[in-house]
């Protein structure tokens, strides 16, 4: 009785476990014809049995299945990785939220970014730091009741209301509901420079942060 794995070794001499796209259909072929070719030849005293063939009919269509479906995802998914592409595009020129510790970049008097809370919060404030570490603001963003990305504006001014010098300044995140606190993680903000689709999918070049995965854009603007 002939197997699948015979007939794929008689389609292709140099494998005997894989059937390729191409050679699905060559191979189906080759096996009906030696399938028919033994029942030709069959012993009349001991007849091919029935289940076998049965069994090995099922085989074949089961191998056929499988390829014709692998090829209709295949063409699925790169027909959906070009709409996701698309999509993306119409965020060049657009300012994003996305995770990463990037600090503030005060310039010209403002500067933004943003909070990841993991939590309803009745409080979640934002504690401005200069370069020595010092807090020279801080910035009450209120309760909130539910888990949500947050952006928010810094106008570079300190709690006295003295406007400081432009450049790099970090800042640390408070969030409590009521003696607890809630998991709370810092967020950039930046423009969208240019989109790359690629075999891992679809990816940002945020100005200042580099390449983000787009499905870790929490927010757009």
């Amino acid at each position: 009785m002939t197997t699948i794995a015979e007939a794929q070794a008689l389609a292709n001499p140099k494998s005997t476990t894989s059937v390729s796209s191409n050679g699905v259909q060559a191979t189906e072929d080759r096996f009906l014809k030696l399938l028919v070719t033994q029942m030709k030849n069959q012993d009349p005293l001991n007849p091919l049995d029935n289940a076998q063939v049965t069994s090995q009919m099922a085989q074949l269509s089961t191998v056929t299945g499988i390829e014709k479906l692998n090829t209709s995802l295949d063409a699925m998914s790169k027909s959906f990785m070009a709409n996701q592409s698309l999509q993306a595009a119409t965020m060049i020129g657009h300012n994003v939220l996305v995770p990463g510790d990037n600090g503030l970049n005060l310039s010209g008097g403002a500067a933004a970014a943003g909070v990841d809370l993991q939590g309803a919060a009745d409080k979640l404030e934002v504690a401005i730091k200069d370069q020595s570490g010092t807090v020279v603001r801080k910035i009450d963003l209120g309760g909130q009741a539910n888990a949500a990305a947050l952006a928010f504006a810094w106008d570079g001014k300190n709690d006295s209301g003295e406007t400081l010098a432009d450049g790099k300044y970090t800042f640390d995140i408070t969030a409590m509901q009521g003696s607890n606190k809630v998991k709370a993680e810092k967020l950039a903000l930046s423009e969208v420079a240019s989109v790359t689709l690629g075999t891992a999918g679809v990816s940002l070049n945020v100005a200042g942060i580099g390449a983000v995965d787009a499905t870790k854009v929490k927010q757009i603007f």
